[in-house]
Protein backbone atom coordinates (compact mmCIF):
# COMPACT_ATOMS: atom_id res chain seq x y z
CA UNK A 1 0.00 0.00 0.00
CA UNK A 2 2.55 2.44 0.86
CA UNK A 3 4.30 1.74 -2.18
CA UNK A 4 1.19 2.43 -4.32
CA UNK A 5 0.95 5.28 -2.83
CA UNK A 6 4.23 6.77 -3.68
CA UNK A 7 2.86 7.98 -7.59
CA UNK A 8 0.13 10.16 -5.81
CA UNK A 9 2.42 11.71 -3.56
CA UNK A 10 4.91 12.79 -6.17
CA UNK A 11 2.07 14.31 -8.44
CA UNK A 12 0.57 16.25 -5.16
CA UNK A 13 4.22 17.83 -4.58
CA UNK A 14 5.54 18.29 -7.93
CA UNK A 15 2.20 18.55 -10.23
CA UNK A 16 0.06 20.52 -7.48
CA UNK A 17 -2.50 17.28 -7.41
CA UNK A 18 -3.42 18.15 -10.85
CA UNK A 19 -3.63 15.56 -13.56
CA UNK A 20 -1.27 14.33 -15.87
CA UNK A 21 -0.12 11.54 -18.46
CA UNK A 22 1.76 8.73 -17.04
CA UNK A 23 5.13 9.61 -18.55
CA UNK A 24 5.30 12.56 -16.40
CA UNK A 25 4.37 10.96 -13.34
CA UNK A 26 7.15 8.98 -13.91
CA UNK A 27 9.41 11.88 -14.57
CA UNK A 28 8.67 13.39 -11.43
CA UNK A 29 10.02 10.22 -9.51
CA UNK A 30 12.77 10.32 -11.61
CA UNK A 31 12.22 6.30 -13.28
CA UNK A 32 10.77 4.94 -16.59
CA UNK A 33 7.05 4.90 -17.65
CA UNK A 34 7.39 1.43 -18.89
CA UNK A 35 7.54 -1.85 -17.34
CA UNK A 36 7.27 -2.12 -13.30
CA UNK A 37 6.02 1.45 -13.21
CA UNK A 38 2.91 0.23 -15.03
CA UNK A 39 2.34 -2.41 -12.48
CA UNK A 40 2.80 0.62 -10.26
CA UNK A 41 0.37 2.63 -11.58
CA UNK A 42 -2.30 -0.28 -11.92
CA UNK A 43 -1.42 -1.02 -7.92
CA UNK A 44 -2.78 2.61 -7.69
CA UNK A 45 -5.35 2.46 -9.35
CA UNK A 46 -6.70 -0.95 -7.45
CA UNK A 47 -6.17 0.79 -3.91
CA UNK A 48 -8.33 3.52 -5.53
CA UNK A 49 -4.89 5.61 -4.92
CA UNK A 50 -5.08 6.82 -8.62
CA UNK A 51 -8.14 7.31 -11.42
CA UNK A 52 -7.54 6.55 -15.35
CA UNK A 53 -9.66 9.78 -16.38
CA UNK A 54 -8.32 8.88 -20.25
CA UNK A 55 -6.06 6.74 -22.28
CA UNK A 56 -2.40 7.27 -20.87
CA UNK A 57 -3.26 10.09 -18.36
CA UNK A 58 -4.42 10.34 -14.65
CA UNK A 59 -5.13 12.06 -11.24
CA UNK A 60 -5.25 11.49 -7.90
CA UNK A 61 -8.44 10.18 -6.08
CA UNK A 62 -9.66 11.85 -2.55
CA UNK A 63 -8.77 8.68 -0.91
CA UNK A 64 -5.36 9.60 -1.67
CA UNK A 65 -5.44 13.13 -0.82
CA UNK A 66 -7.07 12.18 2.57
CA UNK A 67 -3.96 9.61 3.78
CA UNK A 68 -1.20 11.82 2.44
CA UNK A 69 -2.48 14.88 3.29
CA UNK A 70 -5.27 13.91 6.24
CA UNK A 71 -7.57 17.39 7.66
CA UNK A 72 -8.40 15.12 10.73
CA UNK A 73 -6.73 12.39 12.50
CA UNK A 74 -9.01 9.85 11.44
CA UNK A 75 -8.89 10.63 7.66
CA UNK A 76 -5.72 8.87 6.92
CA UNK A 77 -6.45 5.39 8.77
CA UNK A 78 -9.87 5.53 7.19
CA UNK A 79 -8.70 6.39 3.78
CA UNK A 80 -6.12 2.97 4.26
CA UNK A 81 -9.26 0.79 5.47
CA UNK A 82 -11.09 1.96 2.32
CA UNK A 83 -8.32 0.97 0.13
CA UNK A 84 -8.39 -2.30 1.63
CA UNK A 85 -12.02 -3.10 1.51
CA UNK A 86 -11.65 -2.23 -2.00
CA UNK A 87 -8.53 -4.24 -3.72
CA UNK A 88 -9.47 -7.00 -5.48
CA UNK A 89 -8.87 -10.01 -4.26
CA UNK A 90 -7.35 -8.76 -1.11
CA UNK A 91 -10.89 -7.49 0.18
CA UNK A 92 -12.36 -10.66 -0.92
CA UNK A 93 -9.43 -12.89 1.35
CA UNK A 94 -10.30 -9.79 4.13
CA UNK A 95 -14.22 -10.60 4.14
CA UNK A 96 -13.56 -14.33 4.32
CA UNK A 97 -11.00 -14.03 7.43
CA UNK A 98 -12.53 -10.60 8.95
CA UNK A 99 -13.18 -11.43 12.60
CA UNK A 100 -11.08 -14.30 12.75
CA UNK A 101 -7.56 -15.81 13.05
CA UNK A 102 -5.64 -16.47 10.10
CA UNK A 103 -4.79 -19.58 9.57
CA UNK A 104 -0.94 -21.05 10.37
CA UNK A 105 0.89 -19.93 6.90
CA UNK A 106 0.76 -23.15 5.04
CA UNK A 107 -2.88 -23.50 5.68
CA UNK A 108 -3.19 -20.00 4.72
CA UNK A 109 -1.17 -20.64 1.57
CA UNK A 110 -3.06 -23.53 0.37
CA UNK A 111 -6.64 -21.82 1.20
CA UNK A 112 -5.00 -18.93 -1.31
CA UNK A 113 -4.57 -21.42 -4.05
CA UNK A 114 -7.23 -23.20 -3.65
CA UNK A 115 -10.11 -20.76 -2.42
CA UNK A 116 -8.78 -17.80 -4.13
CA UNK A 117 -6.81 -19.17 -7.30
CA UNK A 118 -3.78 -17.19 -6.27
CA UNK A 119 -0.93 -18.98 -8.36
CA UNK A 120 1.20 -21.42 -6.19
CA UNK A 121 4.58 -19.41 -6.71
CA UNK A 122 2.39 -16.38 -6.00
CA UNK A 123 1.43 -17.05 -2.71
CA UNK A 124 4.04 -15.98 -0.37
CA UNK A 125 4.30 -12.68 -2.30
CA UNK A 126 0.43 -12.34 -1.98
CA UNK A 127 0.92 -13.11 1.91
CA UNK A 128 3.33 -10.56 2.15
CA UNK A 129 1.11 -7.66 0.24
CA UNK A 130 -1.90 -8.63 2.05
CA UNK A 131 -0.56 -8.42 5.73
CA UNK A 132 1.09 -5.43 5.01
CA UNK A 133 -1.59 -3.65 3.61
CA UNK A 134 -3.66 -4.69 7.04
CA UNK A 135 -1.10 -3.95 9.19
CA UNK A 136 -0.74 -0.57 7.11
CA UNK A 137 -4.63 -0.15 7.98
CA UNK A 138 -4.53 -1.27 11.42
CA UNK A 139 -6.67 -4.16 10.06
CA UNK A 140 -4.36 -6.67 11.54
CA UNK A 141 -2.93 -7.74 15.12
CA UNK A 142 -1.07 -10.14 17.22
CA UNK A 143 -2.49 -12.05 19.32
CA UNK A 144 -0.27 -14.91 21.24
CA UNK A 145 1.32 -15.75 18.08
CA UNK A 146 -1.49 -15.53 15.83
CA UNK A 147 -2.44 -12.85 13.47
CA UNK A 148 -6.13 -11.04 14.04
CA UNK A 149 -8.31 -9.85 10.93
CA UNK A 150 -10.37 -7.20 12.87
CA UNK A 151 -13.68 -6.49 11.71
CA UNK A 152 -14.53 -3.25 9.82
CA UNK A 153 -17.55 -4.56 8.19
CA UNK A 154 -20.29 -2.27 9.02
CA UNK A 155 -20.76 1.88 10.16
CA UNK A 156 -24.16 3.21 11.14
CA UNK A 157 -25.20 3.47 8.10
CA UNK A 158 -25.06 -0.28 6.37
CA UNK A 159 -25.93 -2.33 9.05
CA UNK A 160 -28.64 -3.85 6.64
CA UNK A 161 -26.71 -4.26 3.60
CA UNK A 162 -25.50 -8.07 2.81
CA UNK A 163 -21.75 -8.69 2.62
CA UNK A 164 -20.16 -9.22 -1.22
CA UNK A 165 -18.81 -12.09 0.63
CA UNK A 166 -22.41 -13.71 1.69
CA UNK A 167 -23.71 -12.46 -1.95
CA UNK A 168 -21.12 -14.73 -3.47
CA UNK A 169 -22.00 -17.50 -1.22
CA UNK A 170 -25.28 -17.61 -1.77
CA UNK A 171 -24.71 -17.94 -5.96
CA UNK A 172 -22.44 -20.93 -5.10
CA UNK A 173 -23.67 -22.93 -2.11
CA UNK A 174 -27.22 -24.79 -2.21
CA UNK A 175 -29.41 -24.68 0.25
CA UNK A 176 -32.62 -26.14 0.39
CA UNK A 177 -35.66 -24.70 2.44
CA UNK A 178 -35.59 -28.12 4.96
CA UNK A 179 -32.30 -28.12 5.73
CA UNK A 180 -31.49 -26.89 9.27
CA UNK A 181 -28.45 -25.58 11.62
CA UNK A 182 -28.38 -26.52 14.84
CA UNK A 183 -27.42 -24.10 17.85
CA UNK A 184 -25.17 -25.13 20.63
CA UNK A 185 -24.95 -22.22 23.00
CA UNK A 186 -25.34 -21.72 27.07
CA UNK A 187 -29.35 -20.61 27.82
CA UNK A 188 -28.41 -17.88 31.00
CA UNK A 189 -28.20 -14.96 30.45
CA UNK A 190 -26.52 -12.51 28.56
CA UNK A 191 -25.07 -15.32 26.46
CA UNK A 192 -28.71 -17.07 26.20
CA UNK A 193 -30.11 -14.02 24.47
CA UNK A 194 -28.10 -14.17 21.80
CA UNK A 195 -30.15 -16.87 20.28
CA UNK A 196 -32.78 -14.11 19.22
CA UNK A 197 -30.68 -11.20 18.81
CA UNK A 198 -27.95 -12.59 16.52
CA UNK A 199 -27.79 -16.57 15.88
CA UNK A 200 -31.59 -17.00 14.60
CA UNK A 201 -31.47 -13.72 12.28
CA UNK A 202 -28.06 -14.86 10.77
CA UNK A 203 -29.12 -18.54 10.23
CA UNK A 204 -32.16 -17.44 8.42
CA UNK A 205 -29.81 -15.10 6.47
CA UNK A 206 -28.14 -17.99 5.28
CA UNK A 207 -31.38 -19.62 4.09
CA UNK A 208 -31.32 -22.81 6.40
CA UNK A 209 -33.69 -23.15 9.67
CA UNK A 210 -33.02 -22.41 13.13
CA UNK A 211 -33.16 -25.38 15.79
CA UNK A 212 -32.03 -25.07 19.55
CA UNK A 213 -32.73 -27.52 22.55
CA UNK A 214 -34.84 -26.41 25.30
CA UNK A 215 -33.89 -24.89 27.61
CA UNK A 216 -34.82 -27.73 30.42
CA UNK A 217 -33.83 -30.22 28.19
CA UNK A 218 -30.24 -31.26 30.48
CA UNK A 219 -32.53 -31.94 33.22
CA UNK A 220 -33.51 -34.88 32.29
CA UNK A 221 -30.80 -37.06 33.68
CA UNK A 222 -30.48 -39.29 30.04
CA UNK A 223 -29.15 -39.53 27.06
CA UNK A 224 -31.70 -36.79 25.06
CA UNK A 225 -33.41 -37.45 22.26
CA UNK A 226 -34.06 -34.38 20.79
CA UNK A 227 -30.47 -33.29 21.05
CA UNK A 228 -29.19 -36.45 18.82
CA UNK A 229 -31.88 -35.85 16.53
CA UNK A 230 -31.17 -32.40 15.89
CA UNK A 231 -27.78 -32.99 15.31
CA UNK A 232 -27.83 -35.39 13.08
CA UNK A 233 -30.18 -34.02 11.01
CA UNK A 234 -29.05 -30.47 10.89
CA UNK A 235 -26.89 -29.57 7.61
CA UNK A 236 -24.66 -27.62 9.51
CA UNK A 237 -24.21 -26.76 13.29
CA UNK A 238 -22.93 -23.47 15.67
CA UNK A 239 -21.35 -23.54 18.74
CA UNK A 240 -21.22 -20.77 21.28
CA UNK A 241 -17.98 -21.29 22.86
CA UNK A 242 -17.80 -18.67 24.85
CA UNK A 243 -17.90 -19.35 28.93
CA UNK A 244 -16.76 -22.93 28.05
CA UNK A 245 -20.47 -24.26 28.84
CA UNK A 246 -20.23 -28.12 29.52
CA UNK A 247 -23.60 -28.74 27.97
CA UNK A 248 -22.49 -27.03 25.06
CA UNK A 249 -19.10 -29.34 25.17
CA UNK A 250 -21.44 -32.24 25.16
CA UNK A 251 -23.39 -31.22 22.12
CA UNK A 252 -20.60 -30.25 20.37
CA UNK A 253 -18.62 -33.93 21.11
CA UNK A 254 -21.62 -35.57 20.04
CA UNK A 255 -21.27 -33.25 16.53
CA UNK A 256 -17.86 -34.23 15.92
CA UNK A 257 -18.68 -37.68 16.25
CA UNK A 258 -21.17 -37.76 13.70
CA UNK A 259 -18.63 -35.27 11.48
CA UNK A 260 -20.74 -32.76 11.26
CA UNK A 261 -19.12 -29.08 10.01
CA UNK A 262 -19.68 -26.73 12.78
CA UNK A 263 -19.39 -23.00 13.10
CA UNK A 264 -17.43 -22.13 15.72
CA UNK A 265 -17.72 -18.53 17.78
CA UNK A 266 -16.26 -17.18 21.17
CA UNK A 267 -15.87 -13.69 22.26
CA UNK A 268 -12.05 -14.56 23.38
CA UNK A 269 -9.61 -16.48 22.57
CA UNK A 270 -9.18 -18.60 25.77
CA UNK A 271 -12.53 -20.29 25.72
CA UNK A 272 -11.38 -22.34 22.77
CA UNK A 273 -10.07 -24.99 23.64
CA UNK A 274 -6.34 -25.99 22.50
CA UNK A 275 -7.83 -28.86 20.26
CA UNK A 276 -10.07 -27.04 17.99
CA UNK A 277 -8.02 -23.83 17.49
CA UNK A 278 -7.27 -25.60 14.09
CA UNK A 279 -11.03 -24.99 12.96
CA UNK A 280 -11.73 -21.54 11.92
CA UNK A 281 -13.50 -19.28 14.94
CA UNK A 282 -15.35 -16.10 14.69
CA UNK A 283 -14.23 -13.74 17.24
CA UNK A 284 -16.67 -10.59 18.34
CA UNK A 285 -16.48 -8.25 20.87
CA UNK A 286 -19.02 -6.80 22.65
CA UNK A 287 -17.56 -3.17 23.40
CA UNK A 288 -17.88 -2.98 19.58
CA UNK A 289 -21.46 -0.69 18.93
CA UNK A 290 -21.62 -2.66 15.48
CA UNK A 291 -20.57 -5.90 17.10
CA UNK A 292 -24.61 -7.75 16.59
CA UNK A 293 -24.90 -6.56 13.33
CA UNK A 294 -21.04 -8.24 12.37
CA UNK A 295 -21.62 -11.20 14.24
CA UNK A 296 -24.81 -12.05 11.88
CA UNK A 297 -23.18 -11.49 8.97
CA UNK A 298 -20.18 -13.31 9.55
CA UNK A 299 -21.93 -16.17 11.17
CA UNK A 300 -23.97 -16.47 7.87
CA UNK A 301 -21.28 -16.47 5.37
CA UNK A 302 -19.25 -19.03 7.74
CA UNK A 303 -23.15 -21.05 8.06
CA UNK A 304 -22.70 -21.50 3.86
CA UNK A 305 -18.81 -21.47 3.84
CA UNK A 306 -18.97 -24.65 6.15
CA UNK A 307 -21.49 -26.06 3.26
CA UNK A 308 -19.25 -25.14 0.41
CA UNK A 309 -15.70 -26.37 2.37
CA UNK A 310 -16.81 -28.70 5.18
CA UNK A 311 -13.24 -29.97 5.61
CA UNK A 312 -12.94 -26.21 7.35
CA UNK A 313 -15.66 -26.73 9.78
CA UNK A 314 -15.14 -30.37 10.77
CA UNK A 315 -13.03 -32.19 13.81
CA UNK A 316 -10.28 -34.36 13.12
CA UNK A 317 -7.98 -35.88 15.26
CA UNK A 318 -4.39 -34.27 14.75
CA UNK A 319 -1.83 -37.32 13.99
CA UNK A 320 0.38 -38.51 16.74
CA UNK A 321 4.24 -37.47 16.25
Amino acid sequence: MDKALRIPKAILEQNAGKECSVKESASFLGVGHTGPYTVEVSSGIKYGFLDRPSDGRISVTDRAKRILRPQTPQDALAGKREAVLVAPIIAEVYGHYRGENLPDTQFFHNALVDKFKIPADKAREFDDIFRSSLFDAELLAEHDGKYRVADVSHTAGEQTEKSTTLKKLERTVKVDSTDSCFVMMPFASPIGGYYETVYKPAIEKAGLKPVRADNEIFGTGKIIDQVWSGINTAKVLVAELTSRNPNVFYELGLAHALQKPVVLISSNENDVPFDLQHIRVIYYNTNDPFWGNKLIDKVAENILSAIENPEEAIFKSQPET
